[in-house]
């Protein structure tokens, strides 16, 4: 693609952030070079590892690959056969450390979860773990090896330190001999070139045996090594030069294991690289809620809720466009500051994100169209050094456009053949509009031309769209509606400003009457689809108010048919058991009959078997008088919650009463019985009259259409709450009161829709359910469901 086109449309800034989020030179110099592609299977290949990166940043969060430098050049050295500097083989543990890092995350991933397409790298992935342990065991940093790296050089290290005792010993002694200390510039110890040294005054040197090794700047002092510190001094400079050698045996040891494992150093470093690419391109769609496009290759685009990503997150407002299905060429009209030239740049942003195999910020099941050039022709293209004018400059870009367009190509124009007379720059534009049609260009352009408006109603597969503005407020709502031209305004801006009316009415007389009639139709049209639009938001809320109560209706009879099964099967249990312990007790009845008219009976034994029939046949009047008793007492309800003044029956005294103070955290209150007050648990009580109150609280609430609602509040609840486009107090509040009604119409399960956004009201309503009792718990929605813009939440 023409590389004019990324500064047109603010692409190479998008890759600013994209590089931000790189961590190593090589992934950053991967985003500076990344150019939208053309080819669809590499497309949806580069937009599929971002999507699986971008799922594992949502679930297992943000993972850093900070430790990762080129060691192509180390490996390079070791096939020489060179020995590696502390330096690069700490890079190369570095390496290993951040393979093992991207390991382990990897391992957070959901066991369950199908393959993706990162998990063959991570797979390749090998951390090294011996030689990555043993250089961390032998390198303490940079400049130091460590004591343990070998015995030799323990030992080594253990005789320099005791070298260096002996040295200080010998000079603190001199130090504190009378003749030396006089002679001394300060009763310190230094060192000059490995050697150590005393300070002596110029004046005495002759006066203190030994080798000169320095003088100071003025001349005042010399540096002595002392004759009977050579010697030792001497060892000293041997032990160092073995040190120095056992140093270099130890990094040529971990070199030749590094060497040993070259080719899987050079896999991890070209792996942990395309991860850090294909990471910072899901970074960056995390940071504006982007979504993997659909592709095609017939042209058409269709984005829902775009969002151009350079804007601030918390103010751009959402568009809708669509291009190439029923139209090819849109006209985006409307006042200036309205928003035509952002969605103008969106289009072709998001085109050029899209292709490039970065997610877009918009919503799920956007799609667009590959293109084989993207033409931009927006902003002040006047070039003083070529002494062109702004028209001249646009009518040269223009030109060049048309010398290499085509019906693979998107071209946008912003303000096409403005600053030239209007009646000959709106021919012209239209010329060129008509001409790029006719190629089957997919074309958007922006214009203040009423010609070109005329132009888009009368033209098929044209099509006319305006940037909303609401007069009122004197403020654009920056909303793209497709199917209607824009008005400029201008009459209903300035009287608004403050221009005498007598200015604007004699303005007013100044235009013909078909540009009149133009306008006035115009203006009908918005009436028209204002009101439609609202129309149509009160019949999709019809809709979803209708559909939730099916919904709810079926449920309630699938508990109704699985409740009537569950008792006809209880009594058919209850009746088999009856019937075979009757069964079994008349058994037994007429064995003893039996044996009583074969044998003398004892009349104390016959008693006895009657006596055992009557209390068997008492027991059962019993159970059953107790059964009917208790299903009384179930239909009188025993109270949940009490008021103050509710009427009640407390069981155990037979009374009724009146609650004269609520349960304490015991259950227990006082019930006023006449004259009479006691002390009852609310286990004791039943509530009575229930029917009688439930009537008279719903004539009170049908004096007024709220009593109405509220009393039908748990019948209609709908199983899901729309939340966006509120502020987190009035989301709160209203998620508050949804969920109390859910709640009391028993619902298992509901459903907040909050949006993606910045994240920020979805964040508070995490934390508002996470203080909420009755919640057992709440999760973002599955793919295809809304993603991260809805939380479905669970009752306990």
């Amino acid at each position: 693609m023409n590389e004019k086109v990324y500064q047109t449309l603010e692409y190479n800034k998008i890759i600013d952030k994209l590089e931000a989020h790189a961590f190593s030179q090589e992934a950053k110099k991967r985003c500076r070079q990344l150019t939208p592609m053309t080819d669809l299977t590499m497309i949806n290949e580069a937009q599929t590892y971002t999507q699986d990166a971008f799922t594992r940043l949502i679930k297992n969060g943000s993972v850093s690959l900070s430790g990762i430098t080129d060691v192509n050049a180390s490996l390079q050295r070791l096939r020489i056969g060179a020995s590696l500097s502390t330096i690069e083989l700490l890079r190369i543990c570095s390496l290993l450390e951040t393979a093992r890092r991207m390991k382990n995350y990897a391992k957070g991933k959901d066991a369950q979860a199908p393959r993706d397409s990162l998990d063959a790298m991570f797979t390749a992935l090998e951390p090294l773990n011996t030689l990555q342990d043993e250089i961390r065991r032998c390198i303490v940093s940079e400049d130091e090896i460590a004591d343990d790296a070998s015995v030799k050089l323990r030992g080594i290290r253990k005789r320099i330190h005791g070298m260096n005792d002996r040295v200080h010993a010998q000079l603190n002694k001199l130090m504190a001999q009378e003749s030396t200390r006089n002679y001394l510039q300060d009763a310190v110890v230094t060192m000059r070139g490995d050697r150590y040294c005393l300070p002596v005054k110029a004046e005495y040197k002759s006066l203190v045996p030994g080798m000169v090794h320095d003088q100071s700047s003025t001349g005042s002092t010399v540096f002595i090594e002392p004759l009977s510190v050579v010697n030792l001094n001497n060892e000293l400079k041997s032990l160092l030069i073995e040190e120095q050698e056992e140093i270099e045996a130890i990094l040529t040891e971990l070199s030749n294991m590094t060497a040993e494992h070259a080719v899987t150093l050079e896999s991890d470093y070209r792996v942990l690289v395309e991860l850090d690419f294909i990471f910072a391109k899901a970074a960056l769609a995390r940071d504006y809620n982007g979504v993997a496009p659909i592709f095609n290759t017939q042209g058409k685009i269709n984005i829902r809720k775009g969002r151009h990503p350079l804007l601030d997150a918390k103010k751009v407002v959402p568009i809708d466009i669509r291009l190439g299905e029923e139209f090819d060429l849109l006209i985006v009209t409307g006042p200036n500051t309205g928003g035509k030239t952002v969605s103008l740049k969106t289009v072709g942003l998001l085109t050029l994100m899209g292709q490039a195999g970065l997610h877009i910020p918009a919503n799920d099941r956007s799609e667009l169209a590959i293109f084989e050039e993207v033409f931009a022709d927006i902003g002040d293209e006047q070039s003083i050094e070529q002494s062109l004018s702004t028209f001249s400059s646009h009518m040269k870009n223009i030109i060049n456009i048309l010398e290499h367009v085509n019906d693979r190509c998107l071209v946008l124009f912003d303000e096409l053949c403005a600053g030239t007379d209007p009646t000959e720059g709106a021919a012209l534009a239209i010329a060129i509009l008509d001409s790029l049609h006719k190629q089957g260009v997919r074309t958007m352009a922006t214009t203040h031309y009423s010609e070109i408006k005329v132009y888009a109603l009368t033209a098929d597969g044209v099509e006319n769209a305006c940037c909303e503005f609401d007069v009122e407020t004197l403020s654009p709502t920056y909303r793209l509606l497709i199917g209607i031209p824009g008005k400029s305004n201008a009459f209903a801006i300035s009287t608004k400003l403050g221009l005498p009316t007598y200015l604007v009415d004699d303005a007013k007389s100044r235009i013909t009457t078909g540009q009149q009639n133009f306008e006035d139709l115009i203006a009908d049209l918005e009436a028209s689809r204002v009101t439609i639009e609202k129309e149509r938001q009160e019949i999709e809320q019809y809709k979803a108010k209708n559909k939730n109560l099916n919904k709810m209706l079926a449920q309630k009879q699938e508990r109704m048919d699985a409740n009537r099964e569950k008792l006809l099967r209880q009594a058919n249990e209850e009746a088999a058991a009856i019937l075979q312990e009757a069964k079994n007790f008349a058994d037994e009845t007429i064995r003893n009959f039996q044996k009583y008219g074969s044998t003398a009976p004892s009349m104390k034994d016959m008693e006895r078997d009657r006596a055992a029939i009557r209390e068997e046949i008492g027991k059962k009047q019993k159970n059953a008088a107790d059964k009917k008793k208790e299903n009384k007492q179930k239909n009188m309800q025993v109270p949940k919650k009490l008021r103050v003044g509710d009427q009640v029956k407390v069981l155990s005294m037979n009374l009724t009463g009146t609650v004269h103070t609520l349960p304490d955290t015991k259950g227990n209150l006082f019930v006023q019985m006449g004259i009479l007050r006691s002390q009852v648990n609310i286990q004791d009580l039943v509530l009575i009259d229930e029917n009688a109150d439930v009537k008279t609280a719903k004539k009170r609430y049908e004096k007024t259409s709220s009593g109405s609602i509220k009393m039908s509040k748990s019948a209609t609840v709908s199983t899901e709450v729309m939340l966006i486009g509120l502020t987190v107090d009035e989301a709160i509040a209203k998620l508050d009161k949804y969920l109390d009604d859910a709640l009391l119409a028993h619902m298992p399960s509901v459903r907040v829709v909050h949006g993606k956004g910045t994240g920020a009201l979805r964040n508070a309503v995490h934390n508002h359910l996470k203080r909420l009792s009755y919640v057992d718990s709440f999760h973002l929605g599955e793919f295809g469901e809304g993603d991260a813009g809805v939380t479905i939440v669970d009752f306990k």
